[in-house]
Formats: structure tokens, C-alpha cells, sequence
């Protein structure tokens, strides 16, 4: 596998607010400010040309880095909390690949995934395209429909989601839209869908402070947490 690019950027994290900056080889590309109180720098690197890397904020700084491919297979993650790192397994059964859907409408998938602290799990799910295309903030994007459940190797399910979100040609990558998470009981809605494009020259590119919902969030972390709740 190439030599990945997600460490040296912890080394790299920006200081102050809105000074964003790439690991030495690679150049920001790309900001996303998008609901629920994030925000979301892009770059490429010189040692992963087809590659994607994203770092992600929310107002507590940067909590999530990936690495997708030019099919936008999810390489490589790091959660910037625990600091686990997840891959893909090599030889997956059946890659996701953003040029099958763009070329017939329909892509299924189905892939392991492994964790550096033994945690095994693998994928199945599909992304359609609904035939829409939706312009936000000057950028034409592609609606997509998704749906996937991640298990263990005993078939246990993990995580189950499915909802919409929408597919950017260039740089290839998919963007969070509306959905719904599976906690065991019962689908819980979210919302995380792009607001704010800024490319290299414009205001806001670079910016490590996400300004959409953040008030909500806040108010959410302040109020009291009920009687009995499961978490």
C-alpha cells in the first residue's frame, strides 16, 4: 500500500482559528462549512496524487482525518479522540467505486474494514444517484441515496445508516446530507449537509471554526441530562 499522509498533519494543527495548513508536500485544496457545527479542510499530496485527505473541526478544534481514493474508497481514518487509525482491507469483494455510479446511477458495495487496536468489522450497502442535481452556494452537486450496515465477523450489527447525500465531481467526494443512524432502538435524524464552499482565493478557504448550528449544539451540551438516559 502507498506510504499514507494522516500523522504528520497532527503535527501540523493550526494554533489560532481560520490558519489551516497542509503537511509539507501536500496543498489545501478545498473548505466546507456544513450543519451541526463543522467544518471541513480537503488537500492533496505530492506522495498520494489520486488521493483525498480531509481534516475535520468542530469548536473544539480538529477530531477526525481521512484519506479517500479517486474511487472515493475510504483508505484510511484516524480518530483524533482515541487516536485509532481504521484501514481498508486489501482485496475487498466488491470496491465502491464513484465511477460505476456515475456511469449506471447504481453503485453496491462491500468491504472489510480493521482497527489498530484488533477491531474487525466489514460493510455492505449501495449509493444511487436520484437523478437530481442541487447547487449550494454555487457548487452543482449530484443527490445521491445511500444505505449501509456494519457488522463484526459474528454478524452482530455495529452500525446501520441510510439517508441521502450528495456526490462532488471535482475533487471527487461525497458530502453529508440528511440521515438517519440506527442506535438499536430506533433511527435517530441528522443533518450535516455542506452550506459554505470556499476554494483557494476565497473568503473563509482554510477556516478551522465551523459557524453553522454551533449555537444549537451548545445549547444541547448545556441542558441537563435526563432521568434514566441510556448513552
Amino acid at each position: 500500500m502507498k506510504p499514507l499522509v494522516l500523522l504528520p498533519l497532527m503535527l501540523a494543527s493550526p494554533a489560532i482559528a481560520g490558519s489551516f495548513t497542509a503537511p509539507d508536500g501536500c496543498q489545501p485544496v478545498m473548505t466546507v462549512q456544513s450543519r451541526g457545527c463543522y467544518v471541513a479542510n480537503y488537500y492533496t499530496c505530492e506522495a498520494n496524487p489520486a488521493d483525498l485527505f480531509r481534516l475535520d473541526y468542530d469548536q473544539e478544534g480538529p477530531f477526525y482525518q481521512s484519506m479517500i481514493d479517486a474511487e472515493t474508497q475510504w483508505i484510511e481514518s484516524l480518530d483524533l479522540g482515541d487516536g485509532t487509525v481504521q484501514t481498508l482491507d486489501p482485496n475487498p469483494v466488491d470496491p465502491a467505486s464513484a465511477s460505476a455510479l456515475l456511469a449506471s446511477g447504481y453503485d453496491g458495495f462491500a468491504f472489510s474494514l480493521s482497527k489498530d487496536n484488533g477491531e474487525h468489522s466489514n460493510v455492505r450497502g449501495f449509493d444511487r444517484l436520484t437523478g437530481q442535481t442541487v447547487t449550494i452556494d454555487g457548487v452543482e452537486l449530484r443527490a445521491t441515496q445511500y444505505e449501509y450496515t456494519e457488522t463484526d465477523d459474528d454478524g452482530n450489527v455495529l452500525r446501520q445508516s441510510r439517508g441521502n447525500e450528495y456526490l462532488l465531481e471535482s475533487p471527487r467526494t461525497f458530502l453529508s446530507g440528511t440521515s438517519e443512524w440506527w442506535d438499536g432502538e430506533a433511527w435517530l435524524p441528522m443533518d450535516g449537509h455542506p452550506v459554505d464552499f470556499a476554494f483557494p482565493g476565497d473568503k473563509g478557504f482554510g477556516a478551522t471554526q465551523p459557524i453553522f448550528d454551533c449555537d444549537a449544539v451548545m445549547s444541547r451540551l448545556l441542558l441537563p441530562e435526563p432521568e434514566n438516559a441510556q448513552f
